[in-house]
């Protein structure tokens, strides 16, 4: 009978990385950050509208790829497609919308 052995070690001969509490509760403090930062910015309400909602658009963005990096681990080796597929679908968005927009001040 063969005995397979297995080990601990990718074909480098290194240990393969693990994500410890650590790193999830600075994702989670970061997170927590973020969204603090935009009720601020809206509660603050002192500035000029237009800059507001540039700047939760912008936070609203880092959020989303934080969110995608840290917690859906996109980070990882082996999640091109996944990285593909949600690209395709920013693209395919970002174009309804400048057609909308187009068609409406057109």
């Amino acid at each position: 009978m063969v005995s397979e052995h297995h080990s601990d070690t990718n074909a480098a001969g290194q240990h393969p990385r693990e994500e410890g509490p650590r790193n999830h509760y600075l994702a989670y403090i970061i997170s927590i950050l973020l969204t603090m930062l935009a009720f601020a910015v809206v509660l603050y309400g002192e500035l000029d509208r237009s800059f507001i909602l540039m700047f939760l658009v912008g936070l609203a963005l880092i959020q989303a790829v934080f969110q995608l990096t840290y917690w859906m681990h996109m980070k990882d080796k082996g999640h091109l497609f996944p990285i593909i597929g949600i690209m395709f679908g920013f693209i395919i968005a970002l174009t309804a919308v400048a057609m909308a927009v187009w068609w409406l001040w057109w």
